[in-house]
Order: C-alpha cells, then structure tokens, then sequence
C-alpha cells in the first residue's frame, strides 16, 4: 500500500499513444495517482469517454468549438468535469496548485508553452514533447533550475538513458564519468527498401511502424529519422553534452533502448519490450519502482540483436538536425517548424516522401537564424519557417524538383 497521498496528474495530448498509455497505469494504482485535469485538441469522442471513466476536474480542448462540443457531450453523464478551451486553458491546467504531475504529450511545437507553464510552476515534468527542448532549450532548462521543477524524459531512448546515468543524477546536468551516450533507432519502415523507391511510398506505409504503435506525425518521423535527430537536440539538453558525445545507433529490434558509455570502458544499456507503458512508468513512480503492465523481456525468445551506423544517404533528415544543433540560435526551432509543415503536407499527398527533407533544406536555407533568448524570438522563427515552408509548397517548385 501506498502511504503518501495520491498524486495529482495533469495529463497535455491524453488522446494520443502516450496519454492513453499514462492514463492505463494510472488505473492501476488509484492510491498512488489521481487525474486532475485531461487535454485534447479536437478528438471530443475520445476525451468524452475519458471523462466519464476518469472524472477529472477539468478538460481542455485546444480548439475552442470542440470544447463546446465536449460540453455538450458530458452534460448528461460527466456534468461534474469542468470544460475549457483554448491555449491558455492549457496553461492553466499545468500549472494548477492541486497537480503535482504533468505529462506533458501534446505532439509538436502546440505543446512548447504548457509544458514551459509545467516547469515555471515548479511541477514534476514528465516530457514526452521533445519540442520543447528542441524550439527552446536553453529556456525550457532555466525554467526547470529556476522553479526546482523535476524533468524526467518519456521518450524510451531518453528515459533509458537517465537510468543508466549515475545515482542521484539531475537532468541538465553534465554527468560525471560519461564518455559518450547511444540513443538507438529502429530504423522505420524503409530500412532496407531500396533508396530508389523511396519516393513512392505513401503515408499508410510511412505510418506503419514495425514495433512501435504511435501517431501518425511521430511515425513518419520515424521514418525519415527526424524523430532521432530531434532526440539528438533534446538530449544535448537533457544531459548537457555535446554533438561529437551524442551517436545514433540503428537497432532494428527496438529491445536495447539506449546506452551509457563511461571513461573507464563500462558500457551501461537499458532493455525492455517495445512498450511506452515502461519510461511512463518509471517517470510516474521515480524513484520507486512499480509494476507497468507491460510484457516481461525473453531475450531467448529475441534471439539476437543488431547494430549498424544510420545511412545518410538513405536518412538525410537526421544530417540537417545535427547541422541545426550546431548552428544553435532559433536554427532548431526553425528546423522543427519545417519539419511540421512537410509530413502534413505528406501525409496530405502534397508533397513526396523524399521531399520532406529537401523542403526542410530549403527552409533552413532561407530562413535567418536569431539568438534563441526570448520567447518572442523563437516563436516568430517558428512563424517564419512555417510561412517560407508552405509558400515553397504552393509555388509549385516542389513537384518540379522531386
């Protein structure tokens, strides 16, 4: 039995994999975690039902006509859940004095300033929104030092890093001892599709993971690898090091999740099944640990595990994120914007596969970089790349070049 107070918990994106994953835990300690509030930006059905089985005090639709519609919805059956909307309902909602927790799930740049609210009040930040580092790290990490907020990475890579990092270890810090550390990658769907067909594929393919079930966004980054170059920014943050200590390891089994190496020749790995019930785990019961739900690992039944260095080539998404990590400044916030734009416009057939990195080249290319202190500054680079991105795609020079 648990002996302190159930925790309160602020779940940002409860609709997706992570928020739906976080919300399956909770279930199965009501003594130790309580749902405060649960977001969504416009899937009303589905935070409906949530409502009605979790009975938090409030939910927040970023899409202000939604949250009407959610009202509308739980008049008759969750009329004790309080309905708000819009972004600074988000805000609110992570930083209120009952919320100990915030998992903070939203996916892409919408999820920066709840999540920068959750540190500035001081809360235990479990961020799965790798975004926020990415667009503002430098700030996102003051505000984590300044309010004694605890942040503790969900992305399985991440997460299996700080449990491989010394005792007592702080992210932001520069851990003591570390050579290098190893974020592993699948590898995606086109691993070992010849390069030549690459340009054919279709979102359906690019959204078909072979081990991980995620959104549709987070799949195709996975498939271009942008989602590990991006996870190579965030860590730079996490763990206070640079690019040349930071390498990326094509592992297509998805067992060994990522690796510490220490000066003195150890070699530290975190494994488990491919299942985000883990690190959610983890960064929900830190530092106890208790029972996820997920499926024991039969290395037996694994048989082997692979290795190989990432295809530039075949991955050029994951080159133009550490060239940004390098140029520093709003160049990842910029990097990021683009990013957004060109799997939207894939997946909404606009533009080819290939095409998402060369648009995002373009982008990078035409775009001034601004030192990255305020807020305001990276918020209007992220404005401005956007704009250039989608500009490039109506020109029509995007269908010419492919």
């Amino acid at each position: 039995m648990h002996d302190s107070p159930p925790a309160g918990i602020t779940i940002l994106g409860a609709t997706g994999s992570i928020g739906v994953n976080t919300l399956d835990v909770v279930s199965r300690y009501p003594d130790r975690f309580h749902v405060v509030a649960l977001t969504a930006n416009t899937d009303v059905e589905a935070l409906a039902g949530q409502c009605q089985r979790f009975r938090p005090r409030y939910a927040v639709m970023a899409d202000p006509d939604a949250a009407q519609r959610l009202t509308d919805r739980l008049r008759d059956t969750a009329a004790d859940v309080r309905v708000l909307g819009g972004s600074d309902a988000l805000m609110e909602v992570a930083g209120l004095p009952e919320v100990d927790c915030v998992m903070a799930a939203i996916v892409g740049a919408a999820g920066l300033l709840p999540s920068l609210e959750a540190a500035r009040q001081g809360k235990r930040v479990l961020l799965a929104n790798k975004e926020a580092l990415v667009m503002s790290g430098a700030l996102f990490m003051q505000a984590v030092r300044d309010n004694q907020a605890v942040l503790l990475p969900i992305d399985s890579e991440h997460n299996a890093i700080l449990q491989c990092m010394p005792d007592n270890y702080v992210a932001g810090q520069a851990p003591r001892g570390v050579r290098k550390i190893m974020l592993t990658a699948s590898g995606g769907p086109f691993r070992t599709l010849p390069i030549a067909e690459l340009a054919r594929v279709t979102p359906a393919q690019a959204c078909a993971h072979p081990n991980w079930e995620m959104g549709r966004k987070i799949s195709v980054d996975s498939a271009t690898m942008m989602n590990k170059g991006l996870e190579v920014i965030e860590a730079g943050w996490l763990f206070d090091l640079p690019l040349e200590k930071i390498k990326v390891l094509i592992h297509p089994q998805s067992i060994l999740h990522s690796m510490v190496e220490y000066d003195d020749g150890s070699v530290l790995a975190q494994l488990g099944n491919p299942d985000m019930r883990i690190p959610i785990t983890h960064a929900l019961a830190w530092p106890d640990r208790i029972d996820s739900g997920a499926r024991q690992l039969d290395l037996t039944a694994v048989g082997s595990l692979q290795f190989e260095d990432p295809d530039k080539e075949r991955f050029p998404c994951l080159g133009l994120a550490c060239h940004a990590w390098e140029k520093g400044g709003t160049a990842p916030a910029i990097l990021n914007a683009a990013n957004e734009v060109a799997v939207q416009a894939f997946l909404d057939q606009q533009i080819a596969f290939t095409s998402i990195p060369r648009l995002i080249e373009h982008v990078m290319e035409h775009c001034t970089v601004h030192d990255a202190a305020s807020l305001q500054a990276i918020l209007e680079d992220d404005a401005a790349a956007r704009c250039q991105a989608r500009d490039y795609i109506g020109s029509g020079r995007m269908q010419a070049s492919s």
